[in-house]
């Protein structure tokens, strides 16, 4: 199933679910089905996992006449970030795939070794954005705007000391983070300033929930700058695949429903190029992941 938060109409922000290319409203399909569900994506989260074959069900027996009547057109709606602001921080996964390892040690002040463990940094939920809006680029910050397609996951169940072999079973879906960098942001090794700007998390545009992406160890994922092809890799590379993560993770903090793990990029960024690139206004930047969909944003300068 592909989740969305979307605004219809210039109305509040509402969840939404793709049927036969319409967005059907969630809340409003609970009424007509009799099964109450909620109008926003925690909430939904909230409700647990077990809850998605149910939905399952109940879409499979609902009468076609009925898609029609209550559908809106995806080009109708706007769409925001499937969770247009987390309860918490994002939780970011730096250098986990080889070919970037390799790529940040040359042109950045990172290790040319493998990490033994998972390098963890955060978000705040202020740098969340949604698809087809701005990435804000303040050049009194930074010179150096990078990208980063990147597949996160949704945590849907609480865990404390998770093992790798029920990981899974804490997973409620999977979406899109472009996870921008100013790379000449840095401090001292902390990377929050770098990773962490308004807007610096572009996410979307929709959430989709486990059941449907069934092998999210081997998706394919890439990104275009103003059409031009920068990142193209596959989940399977990554150093430490979703379940060592969650594990990793869960001994550090207890894991809660809708968590957000961005899982790190592959080879291509703007900072491991020669010479190094790097996004200014006007940019357009894409990210699309194998059984998601596509993430477009735009770059645009702040205006002081």
């Amino acid at each position: 199933m592909k989740l969305l938060t979307y605004i219809f109409e210039d109305n509040e922000a509402r969840l939404g679910f793709l049927h036969n290319n319409l967005v059907i409203d969630m809340e409003d399909f609970g009424e007509a089905s009799n099964f109450p569900l909620p109008s926003s994506m925690l909430e939904l989260i909230d409700m647990g996992r077990e809850l998605i074959p149910e939905l399952a069900e109940m879409i499979a027996e609902t009468p076609t006449e009925f898609w029609n009547e209550l559908g809106m057109k995806l080009h109708d709606v706007t769409l925001l970030a499937p969770i247009p602001t987390p309860r918490k921080n994002i939780i970011g996964i730096g250098l986990n795939y080889t070919e970037h390892v390799a790529e940040s040690a040359r042109t950045l002040d990172t290790s040319n070794e493998l990490p033994q463990k998972p390098i963890i940094f955060s978000k705040p939920p202020t740098a969340v954005t949604g698809p087809n809006t701005a990435i804000i680029h303040n050049e009194q910050l930074t010179q150096q705007l990078d990208w980063e397609v990147e597949l996160a996951v949704i945590i849907g169940k609480k865990g404390k000391f998770v093992s790798k072999e029920k990981a899974m079973d804490h997973v409620f879906g999977y979406t899109i983070i472009n996870d921008i960098s100013a790379r000449d942001c840095r401090r001292s090794g902390q990377w929050i300033v770098s990773k962490g700007q308004d807007t610096f998390a572009p996410m979307g545009p929709f959430l989709v929930t486990y059941d449907e992406l069934t092998n999210p160890n081997d998706v394919n994922l890439k990104l275009t700058l103003n059409g031009i092809e920068k990142q193209n890799g596959n989940t399977r590379f990554m150093l430490f695949d979703i379940p060592a993560l969650i594990e990793d993770l869960s001994i550090v903090f207890t894991l809660e429903p809708g968590d957000i793990i961005a899982t790190g990029t592959p080879a291509g960024v703007g900072a491991g190029r020669t010479p190094q690139e790097w996004m200014h206004d006007g940019d357009e930047v894409v990210c699309e992941v194998e059984q998601i969909g596509v993430l477009k944003n735009t770059v645009k300068r702040l205006e002081l």
